[in-house]
């Protein structure tokens, strides 16, 4: 796979358009850019399969009624890959990151079942003699991050006309509760529904009906649902080293508890940011960070984090490889595409 992928101005604005409304026709695309439906179309395929962009429907398991976790584990040297490889295979750990000089991986589980869960925190991690330490922090309020966010360090590539031109595929990105209080329940035919958006989020309502062995018209009502009720939502998954973001860091804020909803909801506006969360344990705040370097990430850091009213201590944890983000495998800085095991 190539690491030498020159994203232009073009290709921007269509990622851009993508994250506004992922599941949108390349004619509508191209009508709204003023370009046309081949070089959208082309340009589109070329970035996918060069590993800088991937649509998929992201599951979220807090509609489901299931918990989700951030987990910090300490390793011993030389174990850390394997380890790193092996969470990252599984289907209920959607992100996974190695920093602290490559002994320490930081991953977010989202079990579909508290068995599942179970067996993943309280059994076969802490059995994993390679494992000397494993710290898991509960998500408590999620306050950017996802299909909701579109990352706007994009923001200002496309015109408010051509953002109103292409649309939503979904409703707005609202602060809410991580796990609904009315959990949906999922019938046979919305998880092969969910299955097939997994594996392509721009899959036509042909071929989600032909997954699901129904017809396009049902198919079209229940992803409606779906989306409306926040069961999944359609993320444009994006290699930020692509558009020239090469550092990037794992943010572990303490903040006074007052203060934790409004420094989550400062951060939610801040380009660099593209994750953002009030999390449970030492510091009640976790955010992911991506900056052009490391001095900008320094500049970030101590001047527009550090000066936040109510923070009390922050720990910046450099990430040295993202091997999984957003369910997706990474090789090198680009994205390779989903691998699922329950291993």
């Amino acid at each position: 796979m190539s690491e030498s992928v020159a994203v232009q101005p073009d290709d921007v604005r269509i990622i851009r358009a993508l994250q506004i409304a992922p599941r949108a026709s390349f004619a509508s695309i191209a009508a709204a850019l003023g370009l046309t439906e081949s070089a959208v179309n082309r340009r589109y395929r070329r970035l996918r399969a060069e590993g800088v962009l991937r649509v998929a429907g992201m599951v979220n398991p807090g509609a489901l009624g299931q918990s989700r976790w951030l987990v910090r584990l300490r390793c011993r040297p030389g174990s850390v890959a394997a380890i790193a490889d092996a969470l990252a295979r599984r289907d209920d750990v959607n992100w996974v990151a190695l920093s602290a000089a490559g002994c320490e991986i930081t991953c977010a589980t989202q079990s579909r079942t508290r068995e599942q869960r179970e067996n993943l925190l309280g059994r076969r991690l802490p059995r994993t003699a390679a494992v000397l330490d494993i710290n898991a922090f509960a998500m408590l309020r999620q306050f950017v991050g996802g299909r909701g966010h579109y990352w706007t360090a994009l923001h200002g590539a496309l015109t408010p006309e051509q953002e109103a031109a292409l649309g939503s595929d979904g409703p707005p990105f609202t602060e809410s509760p991580v796990v609904a209080r009315d959990p949906v329940r999922l019938t046979a035919e919305d998880e092969k529904i969910l299955d097939a958006l997994a594996a392509d989020g721009r899959a036509s309502l042909v071929d989600l009906a032909a997954a699901a062995d129904s017809t396009p018209g049902r198919v079209s009502r229940r992803l409606g649902a779906l989306l409306r009720s926040r069961v999944v939502h359609i993320d444009v998954e994006i290699a930020a080293a692509a558009l020239g973001y090469h550092a990037r860091a794992n943010l572990w804020l303490r903040v006074h508890p007052s203060a934790v909803k409004t420094v989550g909801r400062t951060l939610a506006q801040e380009p660099e940011i593209a994750f953002a969360a009030a999390v449970s344990g030492p510091h009640n705040i976790h955010a992911v960070a991506h900056c052009r370097d490391l001095d900008e990430l320094f500049e970030f850091t101590s001047d527009r984090i550090g000066s936040l009213a109510g923070l009390q201590s922050m720990e910046v944890s450099p990430v040295l490889q993202h091997v999984k983000q957003a369910g997706t495998l990474l090789s090198g800085d680009r994205l390779v595409g989903p691998a699922h095991s329950r291993a």
